[in-house]
């Protein structure tokens, strides 16, 4: 399965750059992700609960961080192994470019599943590793320039311009 999609972010590639690279922005933007420990340099292990279709199960796996072009692409695999309902792998291709008020982000995404997963059928496993693979982008977008459904920010006191509203990371790291 096979799909790409194209994300602009508001805010500076530097920061979109910083945020694909800290675990725990990884950990929050995998969904159902429990835990994923390791570096960059060495790969993660995680661990990831999934229900696909009738299917549930827990997978642990290792997550790659690989071609790595500073502040420009890399790509993010991931292999898990499921037990008796089976495997998942696939990896995002993913690209940074600057725009007018952010950073285009754009993705291609490849995934394959074994076993039980498998047996279900290429329209339920393509539906779902579309919503997975957008969930993670949504929420990775979410986590560096904060949800579009946040409220604008109020006029402070004695005329101060409204703060302006940062996601969580761009909170975190203070730019």
């Amino acid at each position: 399965m096979q799909l790409s999609d194209t994300r602009d972010i508001k805010a500076p590639g530097a920061t979109v750059w910083a945020a694909i690279l800290d675990p725990e922005v990884l950990k929050a933007c995998i969904p159902g992700c429990e835990s994923l420990t390791g570096s960059v340099a060495e790969g993660y292990e995680a661990v990831v609960t999934q229900k696909v279709g009738p299917v549930k199960a827990t997978f642990t796996g290792v997550v790659k961080i690989s071609d790595i072009v500073e502040g420009q692409s890399l790509t993010i695999s991931g292999e898990g192994k499921g037990g008796p309902a089976g495997f998942a792998k696939g990896g995002a291709k993913v690209a940074f470019a600057p725009i007018e008020d952010g950073t285009r982000l754009t993705y291609e995404v490849d995934a394959h599943v074994g076993g039980k997963l498998a047996q279900l059928g290429s329209r339920i496993i393509d539906g779902f590793a579309k919503k997975l693979a957008d969930e993670f982008f949504t929420r990775f977008q979410d986590a560096v320039e904060g949800p579009s459904e946040e409220p604008a920010a109020e006029e402070g006191a004695e005329g101060e311009a409204p703060a302006q509203k940062k996601g969580w990371f761009k909170r975190l790291i203070g730019s």
